[in-house]
């Protein structure tokens, strides 16, 4: 398995963040040299840009990569303060907060690349460098495939500043942690490990931080590869971690005991431990009342099973099973399929295929169209399969069942995984009926039970045996009988504070 190994975040006394030899490389004496070095270094880039200042007791060169600075900054906080001819040191004369002194040319390159731009005097052989990076950042908006009825509706974007402003936001407190990794050989990216001090439990976040500062590798730019080598078992088809994008849900899960990763450049973030049941949550559960929140939590778990058995199902009654349908409907069933001249399991792979095809197309179709080419090809194709006699219309019916459970599911990649995991039970159901459909679903179950998130149990509080935790499980309990935070994350508090109707208690008498 391939590992990263995660440098210490970067402060007023970081190591550089390039790849270097174990010898530092100070800064020559001279400003040609030093100027011949960078352009070395950075390959004499188109975007490298050079200005030449004349200061009241020596003059210099200011170097940055136009593409990633934000020239106007440089003006107010650079140019324009250096240009007042002050005989004060250099340091006091520039207005900007972010300025660190650099002696070796490994920083100042990494610096340059971090959006810096650094300023070199003549005869010195050290550098200032200013963080005026350029930010381009695309609107904060709801994320598209986790939408609510109720509640906030903003969510991450791909910078991590803005992103943790989102979470601060919502935690208001100083119990919030935030500790920052670097990661990456070649080009170094920047995570975020947030949990809450008083309530994570120790034991997980320093599981978590070895995963982190263990990892190895070239290049991060998305949280996915961090979710595939900090995961527990990379086997499993089901995910571990839950992904993402809403700052909410991750404020919520923070409050429960858990932890989160966000990695700068992408707006999705990584929530841990988690079990089963966490990826059937949303937050128009507890925005809504608890008989609808528990209402619809119970419908995505049923979707669960219907998107992963509902083929396998009609395959086996088809196949061996005609007995357990009504006569009424055994007829029905039989004018449908007496026609098509493959075995029900063809049938169901032709037509899971195509839906899979549709979807796929659908979602790199353009947004315009993507949409009506998905919509319009299914009834197209499923319609002229009919009339071909290729499939039966129970067929396209149960296809399309399966498929618009899938959607009620809250998690993309739990979705994916049903996609995946519907082919077994497909092929042990038209090689064993019923039985076929019985030993896979135990093979599942079992592989579910030895599943772990960051040492928290897959199948909890099922097979944890804490049934006081199932109130906000399967089901969702009034909030005032949730006192108490899921023990499965072990956390350090247990007792909620906010949960206790303590109003009943102070009506008055008349009331």
């Amino acid at each position: 398995m391939v590992f990263f190994q995660s440098k210490q975040s970067r402060s007023k006394s970081a190591p550089p963040l390039v790849k270097s030899s174990s010898h530092p490389s100070p800064l020559a004496a001279t400003l040609e040299a030093n100027m011949q070095t960078v352009r070395q270094r950075l390959s004499d880039p188109l975007d490298l840009k050079f200005h030449d200042l004349q200061l009241s007791a020596n003059s210099g060169c200011l170097a940055y990569l136009d593409t990633l600075v934000d020239t106007d900054i440089i003006h107010e906080q650079i140019l324009l303060p250096l240009a007042k001819g002050l005989d004060l040191p250099i340091r006091q004369q520039l207005t900007s907060t972010d300025v660190q002194i650099r002696h070796d040319i490994d920083n100042v390159i990494q610096d340059l690349l971090s959006g810096c731009a650094v300023l070199f005097l003549r005869d010195q052989d050290e550098a200032y460098s200013v963080n005026v990076p350029s930010h381009q950042l695309r609107s904060i908006e709801e994320p598209s495939n986790e939408k609510v009825i109720r509640g906030t509706h903003d969510g991450l974007i791909e910078s991590l500043s803005v992103n943790l402003h989102l979470i601060r936001k919502r935690l208001e407190t100083s119990q919030l942690v935030i500790r920052s990794f670097e990661v990456g050989d070649e080009v170094q990216s920047k995570l975020a490990l947030l949990y809450m001090q008083d309530i994570a439990n120790p034991e997980m976040i320093a599981k978590a931080t070895h995963r982190l500062s263990s990892i190895h590798a070239d290049l991060f730019k998305s949280s996915g590869y961090v979710e595939q080598l900090i995961e527990d078992s990379w086997l499993s088809p089901f995910p571990q971690i839950l992904s993402t994008e809403r700052a909410d849900r991750i404020a919520y899960n923070l409050i429960e005991g858990r932890a989160a990763v966000i990695t700068d450049g992408s707006p999705t973030a990584l929530v841990f431990p988690v079990n089963l049941f966490t990826f059937f949550q949303s937050p128009d559960d507890y925005n809504s009342r608890w008989h609808i929140g528990s209402f619809y939590r119970m419908l995505r778990i049923l979707s669960f099973f219907i998107a992963s058995m509902l083929p396998a199902i009609y395959i086996a009654i088809i196949a061996f099973h005609f007995e357990v349908l009504p006569f009424k409907l055994v007829v029905a069933f039989k004018q449908s399929v007496e026609l098509v001249p493959f075995p029900p399991l063809i049938e169901a792979m032709l037509m899971e295929l195509t839906i899979e095809l549709i979807r796929e197309a659908g979602i790199r179709m353009p947004t315009s169209i993507g949409p009506v080419i998905g919509i319009v090809g299914g009834i197209i194709i499923g319609q002229a399969a009919v009339e071909a006699n290729l499939v039966s219309n129970v067929m396209v019916i149960v296809v399309a069942v399966t498929a618009t459970a899938s959607f009620t599911i809250t998690s993309n990649e739990m979705v994916t995984s049903l996609r995946l995991l519907r082919f077994p039970f497909m092929f042990a159901a038209a090689s064993f009926g019923f039985l076929g459909i019985s030993i896979c679903l135990s093979v599942v179950l079992m592989h579910l039970c030895a599943l772990e998130s960051f040492g928290t149990p897959y199948l909890a509080p099922l097979s944890t045996g804490k049934w006081s935790d199932m109130r906000d499980a399967i089901f969702r309990f009034p909030l005032w009988l949730l006192q108490r935070r899921p023990r499965d994350p072990l956390p350090i508090k247990t007792k909620r504070s906010t949960s206790m109707r303590g109003w009943l208690s102070d009506e008055p008498d008349d009331y």
